[in-house]
């Protein structure tokens, strides 16, 4: 996390020496122009903007790293592998509601795309395919 909040503030820095070096080569490329005409507002405001979008993430990571208490793996130069891999869930390897939960997503779109009609039926595959999903582990052979 450290080394996140790092990058981030030296792409601040970056942005802001960009923004200084651009804003500036428009003033120097336009001499017979008023110095608030010759600069190109839209990339300036877009590099200062990205100076400033960058410090916002900088400032919350370097926040999230103080307030979690201690180092992450990443951060430690002794870790293994391992210590940075946390339990996920459960997931189930052999179900099919996946695939049937996209192939509604699918029809839906297509739906939108070709036909009216075929939404309805694209929701109607997702409410079957949402329950199977769901409900998968309580019948049949893994039933709990």
């Amino acid at each position: 996390m450290r080394t996140n909040t790092n990058l981030w503030w030296i792409l601040v820095v970056f942005f802001a020496f960009i923004c200084v070096v651009y804003t500036g080569w428009n003033i120097l490329a336009h001499p017979d122009l008023p110095w608030p005409n010759a600069i190109e507002w839209v990339g300036s405001i877009a590099l200062l903007f990205g100076a400033l979008m960058s410090a916002m993430i900088a400032f919350y990571t370097s926040r999230v790293h103080k307030a979690q208490g201690g180092e992450l793996p990443e951060d430690t130069l002794t870790a293994d592998i391992d210590d940075g891999d946390p339990e996920l869930g459960e997931f189930s390897p052999w179900s099919w509601w996946p695939i049937v939960l996209a192939a509604s997503a699918a029809v839906a779109v297509i739906g939108l795309a070709v036909g009216t009609w075929m939404v309805p039926i694209g929701f109607a595959i997702f409410a079957v395919a949402i329950v199977g999903w769901v409900f998968e582990y309580y019948r049949g052979y893994f039933a709990r």
